[in-house]
């Protein structure tokens, strides 16, 4: 598998888990607020061997309960499930962060049970992805893993980074109306860095994020707001 990056120690990204993030090479959306911009092409760093990975979780086991499968996309890479299956044989809970499009192999790690959680992005209201992900995107195939994680017995979360001169209000409430009043929404205000690849993307402010809360709390109440 293509592992352009791996960091060895996060409290943050994985919850109630001591856990540590791969980063898989590739992508097949270009968006241009993500801040692992480096990681959408294939060819971005010398790969990271396996074997590296593999060595770092045995002499972990003591220490880290959790590894987070992160990217670029992971679920474009043609050996995710066996290499997922070789870290859950070791002991480890998995996370799996996606942007849902590839519902089969989605479907396929949770039908086998090799991961515990999920978080997916929703880039934009369905009718307006390709604003964010700047190519051609099959919506069906964006509903169809929604649909499946939300139907599995995994823990998951869907979230938005939201963005001032890409995302409306009317956006973020159309947005929140995509998901049941029980599942865990989040709504993350984008943060621009050397990684993003638009310079020209702007982040709400403090009270505007306030602002946005309080409305979308009046409809929404699993919606949460971060950053704020």
């Amino acid at each position: 598998m293509r592992i352009s990056g791996f960091q060895k120690l996060t409290l943050l990204d994985f919850p109630d888990k001591v856990a540590c993030i791969i980063f898989t090479g590739g992508c097949n959306f270009r968006c241009s607020y993500c801040q692992n911009s480096i990681l959408i092409s294939n060819d971005c760093y010398a790969p990271i061997e396996e074997e590296e990975i593999f060595n770092y979780l045995t002499k972990r086991k003591k220490i880290i309960d959790g590894v987070v499968i992160s990217g670029g996309e992971p679920t474009i890479q043609k050996d995710l499930y066996d290499f997922i299956l070789k870290i859950k044989e070791m002991g480890f809970s998995i996370k799996l962060d996606t942007n849902g499009s590839n519902p089969a192999m989605i479907k396929k790690l949770i039908e086998d049970n090799l991961i515990d959680y999920i978080a997916m992005d929703i880039k934009n209201i369905f009718s307006e992805y390709k604003v964010v992900t700047k190519n051609k995107v099959n919506i069906d195939k964006i509903k169809e893993s929604i649909d499946i994680i939300r139907n599995s017995n995994i823990d998951h979360e869907f979230r938005t980074t939201i963005i001032k001169n890409v995302h409306s209000i009317d956006n973020i409430l159309e947005i929140c109306s995509y998901f049941d009043k029980k599942e865990k929404v989040f709504m993350q205000n984008f943060e621009q860095s050397e990684n993003v690849v638009d310079k020209e993307l702007v982040s709400f402010t403090r009270e505007e994020l306030m602002e946005i809360n309080e409305i979308i709390k009046e409809k929404y109440p699993n919606v949460t707001v971060r950053n704020i």
